[in-house]
């Protein structure tokens, strides 16, 4: 391993200007919730999923003109039937309740079909429109990134509700206004020919009615549904820690604090909602007057025409079901202004999650704004060259100008007091940290494996356990056996019902028995090299160091995180973190952990010693075979 001196080790950490979070504006109903709606909903009409989404709407709009003919016809038969009671006429009466049950028998199948149609496709387009925001959750560990930034909340729920949310209520608000303006085609005929003054009162009223909804409840109800949402998501997550961390809340009896956290986040959802609701309260009595009135306006219009003869009775009610119907197809904002208002609030979350996990489509200024990242170069060999690192969206420096190579077959121990740095080198090295400066020349990540102090143990089969990450394995259920054993597992297959049972393995298995069963993935992908954090750290004496020995034996690299000195003479090198950037490192053999040992190599200025120089000669020819 060859290290070179750092000339400012012990510097002040360079200013690194904070991110200013600004509150986010909750769009209106306007011009700019509309380009959200079409920058999330595009990529589904115009992808390779075109060709069955246009086919589909397509249905969906013959089904809407055959239900909106059906609706025009009974409309009319009902008058009708009124006008041959009116006029006592028995032939007249039965002929136009046959005509009604025939329409009727293929009005009801052509409804059925309409809305089961209508969630098909929704469901079509959620799963669809859910792999893709999965995939860029995925890839590039997005999942990892939000997570430590904190950039949005929830993203999980995001995912898994407002999608949902995004596609149904997107098929139900495009079929409402595609419905409305046939509507309004079809029965403004029938309107116009019986009372020109009715379609002149019509137009005014639903001018009048959508202007007040837009205006005096637009806002603050899209505003307060979009905290609405994100209140109950922080209740349902806070849930869901406790859940996850059960055994360690019972262990410290700490169910007075979980409950006052679960309360606050509970309480926050009920006080937003109790504003939702006085607000929605509002908008309720609006609704229903302006729905209502429409009982008694075309009446007062039309009456005069009726009482004087020059208007059938049937011609009348006709005309209020036909101002009915174009009233409920121009006043479509008002009354679906509740159910719209939620809506929009999901868009916003929704594209906030499209600009982060789906990158390509985010705003082009957004790459241009991101601080100075670690640079991850390919080569040969471990490579670390002037690396300078602070956690994210912090200005401390953990780690200042570190530089080191590792050659196949070192093993580097890493120690330092808490909270110097040591588990975020291995992010950086990992590439899960990019904050800070420097490069990292390093292979491909499937010669590295990591052991993590807890192992993630999935829900599957016990064979599941031991080649993840991989699905699949072509080794055989003895060599997996023999591998169990060389972990010091021989019994656990037994004793669990064979290499295809299913548990509960966090709580079946003790923690140090996850850690030699996740030994027993390193011996499946044979990794070039391995590192550890901690990952022995419930085991005894004996076990560690057998476990170290059989790596040290297949001539891996490793990079461990301990406190333990027996693991030294398993180490060829010791990176000791002094905080506040420091850093040294010093031959295993010589190395105390209570001290700094002889053959060390300090990071210091570059002119400090002829030995600097000759080891940054050293590091400038191992970079060059690393990097190529």
């Amino acid at each position: 391993m060859t290290i070179p001196p750092s000339a400012t080790t012990n510097a002040a950490p360079d200013e690194v200007p904070a991110a200013r979070r600004k509150r986010r504006r909750i769009p209106p109903l306007s011009v700019e919730a509309w380009k959200r709606f079409v920058k999330v909903a595009k990529p589904y009409w115009l992808g390779e999923e075109r060709k069955k989404a246009w086919t589909l709407l397509a249905l969906l709009i013959v089904l809407m003109l055959i239900e909106t003919k059906l609706a025009v016809m009974l409309n009319n038969q009902a008058g009708e039937m009124t006008s041959a009671l009116a006029g006592k006429d028995r032939d007249r009466f039965w002929k136009s309740v046959q005509s009604c049950l025939f329409i009727l028998a293929f009005a009801v199948p052509a409804y059925a079909f309409y809305y089961y149609m209508r969630d098909l496709f929704a469901n079509q387009w959620r799963r669809w429109l859910t792999g893709r925001f999965l995939d860029g959750y995925l890839n590039g560990r997005k999942y990892y990134e939000l997570g430590s930034n904190s950039e949005i909340d929830n993203p999980d729920q995001r995912i898994s509700e407002d999608i949902n949310t995004f596609t149904g209520r997107s098929i139900h608000f495009l079929l409402i206004f595609l419905g409305s303006i046939m509507q309004l085609v079809a029965f403004s005929t029938v309107l116009w020919s019986i009372s020109h003054t009715l379609v002149a009162v019509l137009i005014v009223y639903a001018l009048v009615g959508n202007a007040v909804a837009l205006y005096v409840f637009g806002n603050p109800l899209i505003s307060l549904n979009f905290w609405q949402l994100r209140r109950e998501a922080d209740f349902r997550f806070s849930l869901m820690r406790l859940r996850e961390n059960a055994e360690s809340i019972a262990f410290y009896r700490g169910e007075p604090q979980e409950r006052a956290h679960i309360d606050s986040r509970f309480e926050k959802a009920i006080q937003n909602f109790a504003k939702l609701i006085k607000k929605q309260r509002y908008l309720n009595l609006f609704q229903r007057t302006f729905s209502q009135l429409t009982l008694v306006l075309p009446a007062v219009i039309l009456a005069d025409g009726v009482l004087s003869g020059q208007l059938e009775v049937g011609r009348a009610i006709m005309a209020a079901g036909a101002f009915t119907a174009v009233l409920g197809a121009v006043a479509v904002i008002v009354d679906n202004f509740e159910s719209l208002s939620r809506f929009v609030a999901g868009i916003d979350r929704l594209q906030a999650l499209s600009n982060l996990v789906l990158a390509s489509e985010g705003p082009k200024t957004a790459a241009e704004n991101k601080p100075a990242r670690i640079e991850i170069r390919p080569g040969e060999h471990l490579v670390l060259e002037s690396l300078t690192l602070h956690p994210p969206q912090s200005e401390r420096v953990l780690i200042k100008e570190l530089n080191l190579a590792l050659k196949p077959g070192d093993a580097l121990l890493i120690t330092g007091d808490s909270g110097c740095g040591k588990s975020s080198l291995l992010r950086a090295i990992a590439g899960l940290w990019h904050t800070g400066s420097g490069v990292i020349h390093r292979p491909a990540l499937e010669d590295f494996f990591f052991l993590p102090q807890q192992p993630y143990l999935q829900p599957g089969t016990l064979r599941s356990q031991l080649i993840y990450p991989s699905a699949h394995s072509d080794l055989s259920d003895e060599q997996l056996l023999e591998m169990l054993k060389q972990a010091h597992l021989p019994q656990l297959a037994d004793r669990v019902g064979g290499l295809d049972a299913v548990n509960d393995w966090e709580k079946l298995l003790s923690v140090g028995e996850q850690q030699r069963l996740a030994f027993v993935r390193v011996l499946v992908h044979e990794p070039c090299i391995v590192i550890l954090d901690e990952a022995t750290s419930a085991l005894d004496s004996a076990n560690e160091a057998s476990l170290y020995a059989r790596l040290r034996k297949s001539g891996t690299t490793l990079i461990s995180i301990a406190h333990r000195a027996a693991v030294l003479r398993h180490h060829t090198h010791v990176l000791r973190l002094m905080g506040e950037g420091a850093w040294e490192v010093h031959d295993a053999s010589g190395y105390q952990f209570d001290g700094q040992g002889p053959n060390s190599t300090v990071a210091a200025p570059a002119h400090s010693s002829e030995l600097a120089r000759e080891v940054a000669a050293a590091f400038s020819w191992k970079h060059n075979a690393a990097t190529g």
